[in-house]
């Protein structure tokens, strides 16, 4: 090839080049672009260190939320030690918390939620377990979080028990992001690189917890 040649060859790489790097940087390639799937209403609960707490004080931090209770001897603990995988994953970060609501606020107490993280051994300035009243954890799960069927309100409130497997990821403008089923392993991975790309970092390496 002539040395014309390979100035053209050169000349056209480099304009591929640049053509490719400029579409990666207008669409953010490799970056996927999580769905709004709704919006965390006004609530307000109390903390297992008896403080009360309100949509504001997550505001500019992304969060998953879960529902439990603290005599359950099924799912709960399961769940608990695969969100504590969640947990870790993100080692210090103040940007990130997660949240446990109570189903059955009648027995879990601000004592005996605080009893419970103890018993954890987590940083509860990271990992707030909330009580409250009933319609309004209910209300939360169903028209915030997606985590149980509106069509399931139809009861007395005193008939109902939520009780859900699911996690929310919820981003920093209070924005429910995705839901994952939180007995898979699949899906914790794929929540901890949600959760990442919200905060703007690299997916954690997996971390399996109490997967099997």
């Amino acid at each position: 090839m002539s040395r014309k040649g390979w100035l053209y060859l050169g000349f056209f790489v480099l304009l591929l080049a640049g053509f490719y790097g400029g579409l990666m940087l207008a669409t953010d390639f490799g970056k996927v672009e999580l769905p709004v799937l709704s919006k965390v209403r006004p609530f307000r609960f109390v903390r297992q260190d008896g403080v009360e707490v309100t949509e504001r004080d997550v505001r500019g931090r992304v969060y998953v939320a879960e529902y439990f209770f603290t005599t359950c001897k099924g799912i709960c603990p399961k769940m608990n030690r695969n969100m504590r995988a969640v947990y870790e994953a993100f080692g210090s970060r103040s940007d990130f918390l997660i949240l446990s609501h109570t189903v059955d606020p009648e027995t879990d107490s601000v004592a005996r939620l605080k009893n419970y993280s103890d018993s954890m051994g987590v940083d509860t300035s990271r990992w707030w377990f909330l009580t409250g009243g009933k319609a309004d954890l209910y209300r939360a799960a169903r028209e915030s979080y997606l985590l149980d069927s509106q069509e399931n309100s139809s009861r007395n409130i005193s008939e109902q028990f939520i009780h859900t497997q699911f996690f929310a990821l919820v981003d920093g403008d209070g924005q429910v992001r995705g839901i994952y089923d939180g007995l898979k392993r699949e899906e914790l991975e794929q929540l901890k690189k949600d959760a990442a790309s919200l905060l703007g970092s690299s997916p954690p390496s997996q971390q399996t917890g109490g997967l099997p």
